[in-house]
């Protein structure tokens, strides 16, 4: 075993990255103050090769150049769009067929695992550092998303349960579709999951 050097490293090309199809699942990140953690969320939703990022409430925006020392060129990569309220966003989103989810901790939790391929296309909802998701997003959730903790705390920080949450909706939608989890076959996903 060694390690590979960054020019053996298999990865697409920011060009490529147009024509090759991206997994079924958005995030709507709403209220998150944090610019670093919007930058890393920004890092990973590439990395996973998700849909696109809705950034809602008091979410930053990549054109503070904060965000760029965590988002490392991420930004210009992953389609985002701002959207003020939250509510109208995942209603279209309901209407447009995604299931919506809330990363959060709820009194009926389901875990990733549990997902079939109903469930996708995939919103996933995360909120703020301290208050976590809104109540009135919780209430239009179709899915509580959880992840099993073993510790004392009862939370994780944004940016780190968001990236445990979407590499696991990732590697579900994978599976359902029969798709290795690993990237090194260059498979071709469908539209919808029914396809």
């Amino acid at each position: 075993m060694r390690k590979l050097r960054h020019d053996e490293i298999p990865r697409l090309a920011p060009d490529e990255l147009a024509a090759v199809p991206r997994h079924p699942v958005v995030a709507v990140l709403d209220d998150i103050r944090s610019l670093y953690n919007v930058g890393a969320i920004f890092r990973t939703s590439d990395a996973a090769r998700i849909e696109k990022l809705y950034l809602t409430g008091i979410t930053p925006t990549p054109e503070h150049p904060g965000m760029h020392k965590t988002a490392l060129g991420a930004q210009d990569l992953v389609p985002w769009e701002r959207h003020r309220d939250p509510l109208p966003l995942v209603d279209r989103l309901r209407a447009a067929g995604y299931t919506l989810a809330v990363l959060e901790i709820t009194d009926t939790p389901s875990h990733i695992a549990d997902l079939d391929a109903s469930h996708f296309p995939l919103c996933l909802i995360v909120g703020n550092e301290v208050h976590g998701v809104r109540d009135a997003l919780v209430a239009r959730a179709d899915v509580a998303l959880e992840i099993p903790q073993y510790g004392a705390k009862q939370s994780l920080n944004v940016a780190v349960a968001y990236g445990v949450a979407v590499f696991g909706l990732v590697e579900r939608c994978r599976s359902l579709q029969g798709l290795p989890p690993h990237p090194d076959e260059p498979a071709r996903l469908p539209d919808r999951m029914d396809a």
